[in-house]
């Protein structure tokens, strides 16, 4: 049949030439039965696997002997589409004449990346991948049953795109590593939501518990805390010139320096102060603060706490300081 019999070409033409044959000819398709492996002394190990996003189906059969745990034949039954049946048979292919310990670690990406016709284009679009995806937790499935453990103990981080096998902490050091601001960017360094897309945000056709956007603006939100509290731990300390920060970092200076030397004095009086401004001029740094609690009525306000607020913001940040009360 050709392609434009089937679909329109755009859509045809994000699959590629062995996608496309498979999914009509598949290899490995079939049964394996009891009778037989055990006939070759071998163990038949049959795993069933269903993706709830789509309706498909796969069951795997491992015919695995015992004394290598070496799989020494695979077929696979799919209920699906056509590009399950693909990615299945290829699945099917990478396990056989490895150990059930090196098919584990075959991912749904060897599977993709299996199925195209050149290294640097996909095999199918991205509303696809989760057909690999399949294939690899069947894997674990089989690899469960057969090692008489649970299929989640193989996976030992919390994954955040399914389609490229990308887990939540690496998609966190990636994007401090390399100072990421965007998604696109965390894309390019990591494929997570290059694929299906149903990562990058809520909407997709697949809901999620993380999404990317979301790692993204805390870490991000993270990584600004953090600059902030060194800034005003490195201005304390004489390391920065308070005068050159930003009006965010000098109020977190202000505070450091108040929690350190004033503010306990205050509170064991009743009372308590907030920075509420601070302007800049060539001549002044004025720091605009309001006093709470019992401090609001104190004569000493103005006068003594007032001189001991500002002399240590002169001594610790800058002596062009001037604490102003309002």
């Amino acid at each position: 049949m050709a392609k434009n019999d089937m679909l329109g070409d755009s859509l045809w033409d994000a699959y590629s030439n062995k996608v496309t044959t498979l999914m009509n000819n598949p290899q490995h398709q079939g049964e394996i039965f009891q009778e037989e492996a055990e006939a070759r002394g071998h163990k038949l190990i049959v795993a069933d696997f269903g993706a709830e996003s789509c309706g498909d189906a796969v069951r795997l059969y491992w015919e695995i002997d015992p004394k290598t745990d070496k799989i020494v034949d695979s077929k696979f039954k799919s209920f699906g589409c056509g590009t399950a049946i693909a990615s299945s048979d290829v699945m099917t292919e990478l396990c056989i004449g490895k150990t059930v310990q090196e098919a584990v670690k075959i991912t749904n990406i060897d599977v993709e990346k299996a199925l195209r016709d050149d290294p640097d284009t996909p095999a199918v679009p991205p509303q696809k991948m989760h057909c690999s995806v399949m294939a690899y937790d069947v894997i674990k499935k089989a690899a469960g049953l057969y090692l008489g453990v649970d299929s989640e103990s193989f996976e030992e981080e919390i994954i955040v795109c399914e389609c490229a096998r990308v887990s939540l902490q690496t998609v966190k050091e990636v994007i401090r590593l390399n100072d990421l601001t965007t998604v696109e960017q965390i894309t390019d360094y990591t494929k997570a939501g290059g694929f299906c897309k149903s990562c990058i945000k809520p909407g997709g056709h697949e809901e999620k518990e993380y999404y990317l956007v979301d790692i993204l603006a805390d870490v991000r939100r993270e990584m600004d805390e953090e600059k902030m509290k060194a800034a005003a731990d490195a201005s304390v300390a004489g390391e920065a010139n308070f005068e050159d920060m930003t009006l965010v970092q000098q109020i977190k200076a202000v505070d450091a320096v108040i929690d350190e030397n004033v503010r306990q004095f205050l509170i064991m009086d009743g009372g308590n102060m907030e920075i509420i401004d601070i302007k800049k001029s060539d001549e002044y740094i004025d720091i605009y603060i309001r006093y709470l609690g019992a401090c609001s009525g104190c004569a000493s306000s103005s006068t003594g706490t007032l001189y001991a607020i500002e002399s240590t913001l002169k001594e610790k940040l800058s002596p062009k300081i001037r604490v102003l009360p309002i």
